[in-house]
């Protein structure tokens, strides 16, 4: 059948990737205004996961790009190579070598692929984190402002 190479579940996929975003900025929002990032643990678990979504993000977006993707896996290896003392070997170990070849775009789909289980794994882990400050009532509201007080 013709389904127009997929463009309804690719485009499903990207919008929902970017509403995502918004979602996450938002809680982010959120977080800053109520001075969430009091609690260390919590909160630098959540800047992980924010970290582990935009790589999920940036490997996903690269895919499609074909022959681009190579100028994406360039860009990564200059940063990497950039890193002190450990440059060179995260270089090699994210393609396996120093030349970037068609299994670039592999790698690539096998990130998008498995990075997702990390940060549900790390969902559950800052959640255990935000269960251990015990609060029923995170946005700290007043439940009872209706009530007329005598």
């Amino acid at each position: 059948r013709d389904v127009n190479y997929g463009w309804l579940i690719r485009s499903m996929h990207a919008n929902g990737a970017s509403f995502f975003f918004i979602c996450i900025y938002a809680h982010i929002g959120r977080g800053l205004y109520y001075g969430s990032y009091l609690y260390k643990e919590t909160w630098n678990i959540g800047v992980v996961l924010l970290l582990l979504v935009m790589m999920t993000a940036f490997v996903g977006y690269v895919l499609p790009w074909g022959q681009m993707s190579f100028w994406g896996a360039t860009v990564i290896t200059n940063l990497l190579s950039a890193v002190p003392y450990v440059g060179g070997a995260l270089v090699e170990w994210i393609w396996g070598g120093f030349s970037v070849d068609n299994a670039t775009l592999t790698r690539f789909f096998a990130f998008h692929f498995l990075f997702p289980f990390v940060i549900e794994w790390a969902t559950v882990l800052h959640l255990l984190f935000l269960h251990e400050t015990g609060s029923n009532n995170p946005a700290g509201l007043n439940s009872d402002a209706d009530k007329i007080s005598f």
